[in-house]
């Protein structure tokens, strides 16, 4: 899955570049979303974010591009590749600035580990 957005002033630090908790935000939720789509029906919440790292600062007005795919499934669990591309507008230049893998895992209405559906059926619904 691909998802946008851009960089307005209330996403900036005091320095003028993105606060990197805004961006975690997106990665979060952007993942969450396509996690959500790919396995309809299925409540998930966030167990786990691999190496956060920013590449380079990121200033108002520039364009993200988060590029989403799953790369692991378990049992109760599953992974999302989740890498983000800052795009220039006025150059038309693209830059990578931040990977990682996200996990989630599958839960019922109380709040317990359920068993995902199996990738074939997720994706026929």
């Amino acid at each position: 899955m691909e998802s946008y957005t851009v960089v307005r002033p209330e996403h900036l630090n005091q320095y003028g570049h993105l606060f990197g908790g805004c961006l975690l935000k997106w990665v979060d939720e952007i993942a969450w979303i396509a996690a959500s789509r790919d396995n309809p029906g299925c409540r998930f919440v966030t167990i786990g974010m691999d190496r956060v790292e920013f590449h380079r600062g990121v200033a108002q007005g520039a364009v993200l591009r988060f590029v989403v795919l799953e790369c692991r499934r378990g049992r109760t669990s599953l992974t999302y590749d989740v890498n983000v591309y800052a795009d220039d507008l006025e150059t038309g230049r693209e830059e990578p600035i931040f990977s990682t893998a996200i996990t989630f895992v599958r839960l019922d209405e109380q709040g317990q580990k359920l068993a995902l559906p199996t990738a074939e059926c997720a994706r026929a619904v």
